[in-house]
């Protein structure tokens, strides 16, 4: 059976690291995916893009601090590193989790050895994530890269989907459809400081504003078999810990249907609880019932995708706010205004921030929903500058948070989807968060230098800023005014966090 050699896409790897273009990297990994064995091309898409097909799979920079010297020549293929994964990721015993880490190990060349370490580790730094990967396989399958992202939004799977292109061209990719019972990439929304900022409203157009709701991201599917679940932004199925959000589904008029909202727990007077009240609600191991009970959570509907057969995403939002508005009821749905006024705008914007929420996002109401992609179409507004930044180190306090993890090193998305540094905080830290970090850093250790910790990647923080200067302390060449924290994002991965782009635009 013809295999691919593991040996191929680390040398891969190393000419895609080696250059900051965009176009070569790209090129590069086109080479490698016409070479690879189709049966393989999803797994080794995953790995390109940083990351397991299995996804994390309990391993630690712990488990690899001791192991067996690197084989002297290549022999590892694809498909026997993907069992050692898939091995790793259903094994609970350590002793046979270190045997197979060492078997596999003890076959890999050194080269080989630090590849598959930063693929354990979630520490591959090649700069071929989403963008690049899509590009380069558009290419290899000599497909339009518009039609490989839009199947890899429908399937939820980009790897999968290039796996497709490479197998059955564009014919292929046109077939997939939004199914019911599969999550799709969420739209995202672009970010406006003043609603005043909003060209739209600027010039008079007719919009819609929604309530801004400091909640869960949920998509809500409907099959036809009635069965219901209910995903999270990162696509998690966090059914079993929603039941109120399955019986709101279940009580719709409505054989298959899609839904597209928050989830959010309220006080009694209607005002939000803290978002980490919510965020317990799918992070608690505690029972459902007893959680569901201390804090019931309220659905906040604001698109429908599909709606019995009939796929939405194509239809202008207007249109698409019709269908919610006669499907939803108004308890379950989102507050909303249509007006192109302005001044009726802020006044709702006003009214939104009053009673305790983040702001409101603006929809162009001729937009169809761009699955996984961000853009004008949706403009949130809020009344403070905000950014979503990844961790990548933290340091060991000192005096009174001696024995705390304490000062974190943030991080942006540059334009080749590596992460760069643009500040550090310490600020805005209450004890039960210092214990929480601590606890969580350490769990995403990767190493240590002196005082400071490396992390793996992933977790996002939201932190407030009074502006943003240049600098030439950090590679990102600027400089955070006044960070400090506002929460820890669990719903969000790292490759959603804001943009360097974006945050040389808050520049002073």
């Amino acid at each position: 059976m013809l295999t691919t050699a593991l040996t191929q896409v680390v040398a891969t790897s190393h000419e895609v690291t080696a250059t900051s273009s965009r176009r070569a990297k790209a090129a590069a990994i086109a080479d490698l995916l016409r070479d690879v064995v189709p049966e393989e091309s999803a797994v080794v898409a995953a790995w390109l893009g940083g990351s397991l097909p299995q996804g994390r799979v309990g391993v630690g920079w712990r488990s690899l601090a001791e192991l067996p010297p690197p084989a002297g020549e290549a022999s590892l293929t694809v498909v026997e590193v993907d069992a050692a994964m898939t091995a790793l990721a259903g094994e609970g015993g350590r002793a046979a989790r270190q045997a197979i880490l060492t078997d596999l190990f003890g076959r890999a060349t050194e080269e080989e050895q630090t590849y598959l370490r930063g693929l354990l580790l979630g520490e591959v730094r090649q700069g071929s994530l989403d963008g690049v990967l899509l590009a380069a396989a558009a290419e290899a399958a000599e497909v339009p890269e518009a039609a490989l992202r839009r199947a890899s939004m429908l399937a939820g799977d980009l790897p999968a989907m290039v796996s497709l292109a490479l197998r059955e061209g564009e014919g292929g990719l046109a077939a997939v459809r939004l199914e019911p019972g599969r999550a799709i990439q969420p739209m995202l929304a672009g970010s406006a400081a003043e609603i005043d900022e909003v060209a739209q409203l600027v010039a008079g157009t007719e919009v819609a504003l929604d309530t801004k709701v400091d909640g869960i991201r949920v998509q809500i599917h409907r099959a036809a078999t009635g069965e219901i679940r209910v995903f999270t932004r990162s696509l998690d199925d966090i059914t079993a810990r929603v039941p109120e959000l399955v019986e709101m589904a279940e009580a719709l008029p409505a054989t298959t249907v899609v839904l597209d909202g928050e989830a959010i727990a309220l006080r009694p007077d209607g005002r939000p609880r803290p978002f980490q009240e919510t965020g317990a609600r799918t992070a608690s191991r505690r029972s459902v019932e007893v959680l569901r009970a201390q804090t019931p959570l309220t659905p906040f509907v604001f698109d429908v995708l599909h709606l019995d057969g009939r796929d939405l995403l194509d239809e202008p939002y207007a249109t698409r706010r019709q269908v919610l508005l006669d499907l939803v009821p108004e308890q379950a749905r989102v507050p909303g205004l249509l007006t192109g006024d302005l001044a009726q705008a802020r006044a709702f914007f006003e009214e939104a921030v009053a009673s305790g929420h983040e702001g409101v996002v603006v929809k162009d109401l001729d937009a169809p929903y761009a699955a996984g992609r961000r853009g004008s179409a949706w403009t949130k507004v809020k009344p403070r500058h905000t950014l979503d930044l990844v961790v990548l180190a933290v340091e060991w306090g000192s005096g009174r948070r001696r024995g705390k993890l304490s000062n974190i090193h943030l991080g942006a998305r540059g334009a080749d989807g590596e992460l760069v540094m643009v500040g550090k905080t310490f600020k805005g830290m209450t004890d039960e968060i210092l214990r929480w970090q601590t606890e969580r850093f350490l769990e995403l250790e990767t190493a240590r230098e002196g005082h400071v910790v490396h992390v793996r990647p992933e977790q996002v923080v939201e932190v407030a800023i009074d502006g943003v200067q240049t600098s030439r302390r950090y590679p990102g060449g600027v400089a955070l005014r006044f960070a400090r924290v506002l929460r820890y994002r669990d719903d969000k991965p790292a490759s959603a966090a804001d943009t360097l782009e974006t945050i040389v635009g808050l520049r002073g």
